[in-house]
């Protein structure tokens, strides 16, 4: 009786403390922990801790001693007590959404401290259904339905187009969504419908929906819209030339696009089905003009356009191998017929030239090899002919001189024509050397060591003729024999041409003497003049004789 009355004392001394009202999230299905005040640490004088809710208390746990369930209920199994007080939940449910109190009995106080649970759930997955079969510009229409379930608190569906959210404007997107609740577990499933009305740019539009983070695949649509504009379009594998295949592509711009159209070939209409091109196949410069495509079920409707096809033409006489004779003439005709301006280069054995070649006269570096090139922008023609100018192999020059080293006489052989000449000399030399045979021409020089003064042949053949010079070679004691002989001729003949003149203007002097005694002249000073000339003439005479003897 006396431990009784003292517990009632206690019990009457104690102070209730009510703290405001917390709440927790907790994720469905997993174990939640709700806190006892907050988590803040146990009191030092703590006598006992309680969890209970508005059915009944759950567990209790005296100081220094483990907690024991009190719950006979649904919580009976699935509740406990952290280290720190807190309430342990496992397998939490929408069931659990209520107000949790934790009481605390320190000292001469109890205080509760009450947490109100919520219970969150993510949707399962995002999906749209009920998919238009296709979208016509213009008309509202139901795009698809938006679906989200098993969520709590229920979700919101946000629709998208191009990953840009749409906004209900009550005309072109109008948006209508509804909330089931499930009678077993309480989660929520939220539908969305969109009806849409499409433009044409929606063609490739890609459309999803969304609910916490959660998108949905993306969807599309075929835009359907009627042909308001074609074009023709024409297509060839290079430029359009005769012979080529040409393509038209009739293209509309309607979706779905007309599948048959009408082609009209210079005049000829050609109804093609299932295709939108038509091929002109083999064309010539006469398929140049207007061509037009248009839709079957609408003439009015078409495109057109106009087609040339280029065309070069070109004819080159002579060609082939041209044989001709040196000294002859070639006639060169180049005829051209394009559809455009064209532009001609020549070449002679790959040699660029600066103009086209004429051919009055033909020599031997007329030979080669001509080609002519013509081109009228992509198009490109080519002609050639070889030119070979043959004659009788001809000498232009033969001469002689010494060598170097003085001790051998050196002869040249200069010829031409063609065939290349074979060159043959009348004797043999030390030593032989012929140069390249270009443009018709060749030089051959022989070396020689003359013992007598002799007369050497040079022979110059092919297999139209031959030609032959002569030229005399004399040995090296006879050249210096002939070399003093020359000089004593030259002095010769200038002394000769000294007296010549000199006794021409003493004659003319002795004239003019005896015009001046008819006439009565004084000849006094004549007299002196006509000395001193006579003078510097025997002087002249003096001097050459001496250079005679010299």
């Amino acid at each position: 009786m006396h431990f009784s009355g003292c517990l009632c004392a206690l019990l009457v001394a104690l102070v209730y403390q009510v703290s405001g009202m917390d709440t927790v999230i907790g994720l469905y299905g997993e174990t939640i922990e709700v806190p006892c005040n907050n988590g803040a640490p146990k009191p030092k004088d703590l006598f006992m801790t309680k969890w209970k809710y508005d059915d009944g208390d759950l567990l209790t746990q005296l100081k220094d001693q483990d907690a024991s369930v009190i719950a006979t209920d649904k919580y009976k199994d699935r509740v406990s007590m952290a280290e720190n007080s807190s309430l342990l939940i496992a397998a939490a449910t929408l069931k659990d959404e209520k107000t949790f109190t934790c009481m605390v009995v320190a000292g001469a106080d109890i205080s509760e401290y009450p947490v109100k649970l919520l219970i969150h759930k993510a949707p399962t997955g995002v999906e749209i259904t009920a998919l238009a079969t296709e979208l016509e510009i213009g008309k509202p229409t139901q795009l698809g339905q938006c679906s989200t379930s098993d969520a709590n608190p229920a979700a919101s569906i946000t629709w998208f187009k191009n990953k840009k959210p749409l906004v209900a404007d009550g005309k072109g997107i109008i948006i209508s969504s509804k909330v089931k609740v499930d009678e077993v577990t309480g989660l929520t499933t939220t539908s969305s419908i969109l009806q849409y009305t499409a433009e044409k740019e929606d063609t490739a539009a890609l459309f999803t929906c969304g609910a916490l983070n959660t998108l949905s695949s993306p969807v599309s649509f075929t835009v359907t819209y009627p042909t308001e504009r074609i074009s023709l379009h024409v297509i060839s594998k290079g430029p359009l030339m005769e012979g080529a295949n040409v393509t038209l592509k009739c293209k509309a711009d309607g979706n779905p696009p007309p599948t048959s159209f009408n082609f009209h070939i210079l005049g000829k209409v050609v109804k093609v089905e299932n295709s939108d091109s038509y091929t002109v196949t083999d064309v010539t410069r006469e398929s140049t003009g207007e061509y037009k495509c248009s839709i079957i079920d609408n003439a009015k409707m078409e495109d057109s356009k106009n087609i040339t096809i280029n065309y070069l033409d070109m004819s080159l006489s002579p060609s082939g191998k041209v044989m001709k004779s040196f000294g002859e003439g070639l006639a060169l005709t180049l005829q051209t017929h394009a559809s455009g301006e064209l532009k001609v280069s020549w070449t002679k054995d790959n040699g660029k030239l600066d103009s086209r070649p004429t051919f009055d006269k033909l020599t031997y570096s007329d030979s080669g090899k001509y080609e002519v090139v013509v081109t009228m922008g992509p198009l490109i023609k080519k002609a050639s002919f070889e030119l070979v100018v043959e004659g009788v192999p001809v000498i232009r020059r033969v001469a002689k001189r010494r060598s170097e080293d003085g001790q051998h006489k050196v002869l040249t052989c200069e010829a031409e024509g063609s065939p290349k000449p074979t060159v043959a000399w009348s004797v043999n030399g030390t030593s032989a050397d012929e140069s390249p045979y270009v443009n018709g021409k060749i030089t051959h020089k022989l070396t020689i060591v003359p013992t007598v003064n002799l007369t050497v042949v040079c022979t110059v053949s092919n297999e139209l003729g031959q030609d032959t010079r002569t030229i005399n070679v004399s040995t090296y004691s006879s050249d210096e024999g002939d070399t003093t002989k020359l000089v004593v001729g030259v002095i010769v003949g200038l002394l000769l041409a000294t007296v010549v003149v000199g006794l021409a203007y003493w004659l003319y002097m002795k004239k003019s003497k005896q015009g001046s005694w008819k006439t009565g002249e004084k000849e006094d000073g004549s007299t002196e003049e006509s000395k001193k000339l006579e003078e510097k003439i025997e002087e002249k005479l003096e001097e050459n004789s001496q250079k005679v003897e010299v």
